[in-house]
Parts: structure tokens; sequence; C-alpha cells
């Protein structure tokens, strides 16, 4: 299986990326992501035996109790690479929880099924991003756009994609709420301690 672990847009801001990606439209060399897969990849496995599938949802529903739910935003768009040829345009997402759940998946891998179930992401620093559309031709790149779009971050998924001819095909094997329990829990044994003394 090929998977990896992303979250989801609101209808809002697929909506406004949507329209964003008119800008390449125009352009056969560039090839728009469909809406319904507009998303962030916190991290990309890869092929994996469907022996890791336990491991890996016993991982998203624990980080899901560690990590609270978060505000994401979006500003502007971007280049992969910045230099030279591009090769996808992608909108730059911010949001504190972004790292923390992408670093969390990262360790959790490593501790479950070893450093080689991590090589598929390679080895790039993290950079929250939503792919707009991918070069498949020469095409020129089109002027930065700027958004003002903001959302709440509750959950994220473990994802499988399956690459067919006319594109991949998600299916969300599992969604994982950002309840944030650990820290609540913390916050309240302190509250506790602080009021025996």
């Amino acid at each position: 299986m090929r998977l990896f672990y992303a979250i989801f847009l609101p209808e809002e801001v697929k909506r406004a990326l949507v329209e964003a990606q008119g800008r390449v439209a125009r352009y056969k060399g560039w090839r728009e992501v469909a809406p319904h897969h507009l998303h962030v990849t916190l991290l990309f496995l890869g092929e994996r035996p469907e022996g890791d599938l336990a491991d890996l949802l016993a991982l998203g529903h624990r980080l899901g109790r560690l990590h609270p739910p978060f505000t994401a935003r979006i500003r502007g768009t971007g280049y992969f690479p910045n230099e030279g040829t591009p090769r996808v345009w992608f909108a730059k997402a911010e949001g504190e929880g972004f790292a923390a759940l992408a670093e969390g998946l990262k360790e959790g891998i490593r501790e479950a099924l070893g450093e080689e179930a991590l090589l598929a992401g390679g080895d790039k620093p993290f950079k929250p991003h939503i792919t707009l559309a991918r070069r498949k031709a020469p095409a020129p790149r089109v002027p930065p756009v700027v958004f003002g779009l903001e959302w709440p971050v509750t959950e994220f998924a473990l994802v499988r994609s399956e690459l067919k001819p006319k594109g991949p095909v998600y299916t969300i094997l599992e969604r994982f709420p950002l309840r944030g329990e650990h820290g609540r829990e913390q916050e309240e044994s302190a509250g506790e301690r602080s009021q025996d003394h």
C-alpha cells in the first residue's frame, strides 16, 4: 500500500485555491491538482506492507490524543524548486501544529517500524504546503498569489494513494481527531497539585 499522513482542507479554503489555480489553467504545461486532492502532506511513507497498518493507525490515534487543534493559515504561493525550472506550484501553509505533528509522526514511525520506513519521505526539511499544480511541459511561472485564508485544523488522516493512468486515487483509511488530552491532563493535574498546597 502506498500511504501518507495528511491534513485535508475545508470547502471554503479549497474554493479559494481552485480560483487561484485558474492562473495556470491557461497554460498546457501545468496540470492542476483536483480540488478533492488538495491537502497538506505531514509524512509520505511510500509503499508499506499491510502488516504495518495496525502500527500506523495506533500512532495516528496516539498523536491525536497528544496534540490539540490549531489554526492554519495560507498567505501566498511558491515554487519547488524556487530557482531554475519549477516542477511544483504550491500554497504555503503556516501553523504551529504542522511541524509538531510531522515531527511526532517521524519519531513514532522510527520507534515502531525503524528508520527504513522513513526513507520514502526523503531527507528534505518539512515545509507545510498545498500543491496546486505540477509542471508537465514547458510553461511560464505565474506571479505570486496573495491569500488571507485561515481555518481550524481539528484532525489529520492516514491516506492510501493508488496510482492510476488518469491520476492518483486517494482513500482515507482513518481520521484522527486532534484532542490534546495529554496537555489537558497535565494542566488539570498541575491545578490539582496547586490546590493541594
